[in-house]
């Protein structure tokens, strides 16, 4: 008899934004033709930018001509490219070899695809509140899963935990949900601590392009010691609007080694393997966010989500909800008022203003009594919703951000 992974009857019955998503289409179903607000899912509104469209219609004409077309990349990611993201670092005084650069179809694929590399008796600490994702992958495979819980008590920026030995630890920073970001002197300490034990640091910067503050490192190779216990994963989707494109990269260190094997060729060998490479048309668009005109561009629509996520700070200042995030991330994690529950305060705004966001529950035990706002909807969405969050709460809300 086939024998299924009964690791999957640990998992929850299901994924949190696929339960939000059939809670919205019983909604409509019921209220046919309402105008939904949707600040949870964090996608994109705006368009890819004019330099990645031009790149990407060169590529296609490129496939139309036996001279100029390709077929299969290589599995790791076209030279250009690996190049290209290699000088970006290198702009920011981060130095790194092509070799060290991996790309992908983008990081969500990667947080779990990256877990090959690693027994499945590793034992995984994640910080929570967490990305999902990031439990669930090891769930699936069966691996120990320690919960570190963060809270106000420290801006939801928990230090290492001296008691226990993880042996992978996920940081990400921009933290999705609560929108903290470590400084310099708070990730330093886990780039130590994770040398000691000999642990590894799985970075997950999908968000690093949000961060505007000089103290707080957009890559965790801007710190001593992080090249021999830290994996960066990052994404184009929220920097550059790929998230239906599908691009990301991972940088592995070639001083990265466990147990004398090298994770920089070992990952070489399961993408090989695993692989044939992400598409040329796609890697071509890519490479031109990395272009100094991409990197204008790009600005310009980063800009227009930090104004969204002022909009809604604005109206959360004026009616006294606390929250956190919005600043040097896209995210803003707010205390339910009343202290409702997470699902109740969804419950709230979708039957009352028609505002969707996610709830707190979702990103793991601590974050229950909290809710996650996107800045990433239209400003016409983002304006709206604020208009209805401020008539409805206006007089019920209380206390200090």
């Amino acid at each position: 008899m086939l024998m299924p992974n009964l690791n999957y009857a640990q998992l929850k019955d299901s994924y949190l934004f696929a339960h939000i998503s059939k809670r919205i289409a019983s909604y409509l179903k019921e209220h046919p033709g309402t105008r939904l607000l949707r600040m949870g899912i964090g996608d994109v509104s705006l368009p890819l930018c004019d330099e990645v469209i031009r790149a990407l219609h060169s590529a296609v004409e490129d496939q139309a001509h036996a001279e100029t077309f390709h077929g299969y990349m290589p599995e790791c990611g076209a030279p250009f490219l690996r190049e290209a993201i290699a000088d970006h670092y290198g702009k920011r005084k981060i130095q790194l070899s092509p070799d060290e650069v991996f790309v992908s179809s983008g990081a969500s694929d990667e947080l779990g695809d990256i877990l090959d590399l690693f027994e499945s008796r590793s034992v995984v600490q994640v910080l929570e509140p967490a990305y999902p994702a990031y439990v669930d992958a090891n769930t699936m495979a069966g691996r120990t899963i320690l919960h570190l819980n963060s809270g106000e008590d420290n801006g939801f920026l928990p230090e290492p935990d001296e008691s226990v030995r993880p042996d992978l630890i996920y940081l990400c920073s921009p933290n999705n949900p609560t929108g903290a970001v470590f400084n310099r002197d708070q990730l330093q300490r886990w780039i130590d601590y994770a040398n000691a034990i000999g642990a590894v640091l799985l970075f997950d910067a999908a968000y690093e392009a949000f961060i505007e503050d000089p103290t707080c490192p957009r890559s965790i190779f801007e710190l001593s010691g992080a090249r021999t216990c830290a994996i960066e994963i990052c994404s184009l989707s929220k920097t550059a609007g790929f998230t239906g494109t599908r691009l990301g990269y991972t940088v592995i260190p070639r001083e990265l080694n466990r147990y004398g094997m090298n994770l920089n060729q070992m990952w070489v060998r399961n993408r090989t393997t695993k692989t044939n490479g992400v598409s040329y048309i796609i890697q071509k668009g890519a490479s031109a966010v990395f272009t100094e005109r991409g990197q204008q561009q790009i600005q310009a629509n980063l800009s227009y989500y930090k104004e969204n996520a002022g909009i809604l700070m604005k109206a959360l200042d004026e009616l006294g909800i606390r929250y956190y995030g919005g600043k040097n991330a896209p995210y803003i994690w707010l205390r339910c008022p009343g202290n409702k529950t997470s699902w109740d305060f969804f419950e709230e705004l979708l039957e009352n203003i028609q505002v969707i966001g996610t709830p707190g529950a979702g990103f793991g035990a601590c974050g229950e009594g909290y809710f996650r706002l996107s800045s990433f909807a239209s400003r016409d969405d983002t304006q709206e919703a604020s208009k209805r969050l401020l008539a409805y709460f206006s007089g019920q809300t209380s206390g200090a951000k």
